[in-house]
């Protein structure tokens, strides 16, 4: 917005004048805020900085001393420069004290060797700073328009990285919290070169603010957030831009006021865009949960359901139709954990949340999944009702013009998933129930592929939509949970051991019969896996068979045993419907 020094000394009021620097010529590019005339030596306490004395200097001191801190005075509150005019108090020359003096301090010292009047100076300069002031006006004007349109768009974030580079004329990087690159525009440098490694560099990049330039590396970073809730970074590489200050406002160091606003107008576009289709799909979201959770309890007619997903573009008449539920994946046990574990694998798959944050974590990592669900629908081409049905699963119903289109549907679908979470960590089983031909029978496909999910949930065949007779027996015991004679059974085969857990849970037995069980009756494979020593095993599994009054040498024995903890897991499952 300012002009420097060297460029105040090319006007043609100071070029008639014959300006010739003697002190400090390596920093004429100083920015010049304003210019001040003035002829009385105390003048420093009257300035703010940044601004070009003129003097003629019949006013200033006529002991070294005292010129020696009238120069002191002016460098210390930050003038950009010092020029006098020769042939009123100087006529060979500024005093080599002063020279001296202004060297010392780093202050611009400029000779005028003909007589110029000091008005046509200050007019000129003002002129220039007025002119750039309007340039920063109109250039402010344009980003602002630039990304006003870019919101009511609905721009993707790639095109607003890429609006902000254009604008700036330099890189422009839009990254995660975890130091992911989201969007990014090279501004016609390698990107290659920009983006390789990263994480590291960006990790380095700590500038003090919510907007604020990071001199050691040359990047403007801004927050992108809304609502209290920042999810990512916004960076502009200025390499141009330093601590000794050339670019940025009222002479300070860092990049023109400019980019800072245009990096923070383009973080609030991305902000607002990202919130505007969140509450988008948020709404859109809750009605396909209204919906699927309709079909599941019938608290609507399966007629009124069909009416409103038309509404929202999902046609389910005259469709087939395939309930899916895509849920996380039981995690494999810790061997460091021992055997309290292996206690956990009938009951729930992740304990409640002992916090707030964790209650959070868990809800974040769901609404991460369904997202990723709800995107692999779209990207496979597909149609349907997508919703989180619990804490660790999201249900879909799709919707395919014919039976014949099902299976390659689903493929489809398991490819898109696999696709968008190639990344994730967490891995997830798919499950799909059989397809029905009518909305009234959609609660029949939704609840066998939840079934089929719960009954999966170990299985490890993360290339494969898993299906009814893919589960086997877990799969049939899913579906007869709620039949009184298989919890009769469970309770007949089990309900010693459970009563003696309960009373004395710190022991594990159930953890013990089901490793001793799962290892095909091999004890020391068994003790192994939850960690006890063979006696140690040994002394449990006797307990276990006085308690049970039970040989557990027995194939035909063991085999009830082993069917009875498989139906306790199902029994111990959230209701699904």
């Amino acid at each position: 917005m300012f002009p420097t020094v060297g460029e105040v000394l090319a006007l043609e009021p100071v070029r008639h004048g014959g300006p010739r620097v003697v002190a400090a010529e390596e920093r004429l590019d100083r920015l010049v805020r304003w210019v001040h005339v003035t002829e009385v030596p105390d003048i420093a306490s009257l300035l703010r900085g940044g601004e070009l004395v003129l003097t003629t200097g019949i006013g200033l001191p006529a002991d070294d001393a005292g010129l020696r801190a009238f120069v002191a005075e002016l460098a210390d509150v930050g003038v950009a420069g010092l020029v006098v005019e020769l042939g009123r108090r100087y006529h060979g020359g500024v005093p080599k004290v002063m020279v001296a003096a202004a060297a010392r301090h780093g202050l611009p010292l400029v000779e005028l060797r003909r007589a110029t009047p000091f008005v046509l100076i200050t007019e000129a300069v003002h002129a220039l700073i007025v002119d750039a002031q309007l340039a920063q006006l109109r250039a402010t004007e344009e980003i602002h328009q630039r990304f006003t349109e870019l919101s009511v768009e609905g721009a993707e974030a790639a095109e607003v990285v890429r609006q902000a580079a254009e604008l700036a004329g330099a890189p422009v990087v839009l990254e995660n919290l975890a130091r992911r690159v989201l969007a990014y525009h090279s501004a016609g440098e390698n990107a290659r070169l920009l983006l390789d490694g990263w994480e590291q560099h960006s990790r380095r990049i700590q500038p003090a603010g919510r907007t604020a330039y990071h001199a050691d590396t040359g990047w403007l970073v801004t927050m992108v957030g809304a609502r209290g809730q920042d999810w990512g970074r916004l960076l502009l590489r200025c390499p141009g831009a330093g601590p000794d200050g050339a670019g940025g406002p009222d002479g300070a160091g860092g990049p023109p006021t400019r980019l800072s606003i245009l990096l923070e107008r383009a973080a609030s576009t991305l902000a607002l865009g990202r919130l505007i289709r969140r509450d988008a799909d948020g709404l859109e979201r809750q009605i396909h949960r209204t919906l699927l959770t309709a079909l599941l309890d019938g608290s609507q007619p399966a007629d009124e359901v069909a009416v409103r997903a038309r509404a929202l573009g999902v046609d389910l008449d005259r469709r087939h139709l395939v309930g899916l539920v895509v849920r996380f994946r039981d995690p494999d046990p810790d061997p460091a954990a021992g055997p309290a574990v292996a206690a956990e694998a009938g009951a729930e798959l992740v304990a409640r949340p002992a916090s707030a944050a964790a209650a959070e974590a868990v809800q974040a990592r769901l609404r991460d999944l369904a997202e990723s669900v709800g995107l692999a629908v779209r990207e496979a081409g597909l149609a349907g009702l997508t919703s989180p049905l619990d804490d660790h699963a999201v249900g879909v119903l799709l919707a395919v013009r014919t039976a014949a289109l099902a299976d390659a549907a689903l493929d489809n679908f398991l490819a898109a998933l696999r696709r968008l979470r190639r990344s994730e960590p967490a891995p997830v089983v798919v499950a799909a129930g059989s397809g029905v031909d009518g909305i009234r029978e959609a609660r029949r496909t939704l609840v066998e592929a939840r079934q089929v999910a719960e009954a999966g949930r170990r299985d490890r065949r993360a290339d494969q939509v898993l299906r009814l007779p893919d589960v086997g027996l877990t799969g049939l015991l899913y579906l007869l949970r709620e039949e009184p004679r298989l919890q009769v059974f469970v309770e007949r085969e089990l309900g010693a051991l459970l009563a003696y857990e309960a009373r004395h849970p710190r022991e594990q037995l159930l953890a013990t019969l089901r490793a001793y069980l799962e290892h095909g009756r091999n004890k020391s494979a068994a003790a192994a896996a939850v960690h006890l020593s063979r006696p140690a095993f040994y002394e449990r599994l006797t307990r276990l068979a006085r308690i049970l009054d039970a040989d557990l040498e027995s194939v035909q024995v063991c085999l009830s045993l082993h069917v009875a903890l498989l139906a306790l897991e199902a029994v111990r499952a959230r209701p699904l419907a």
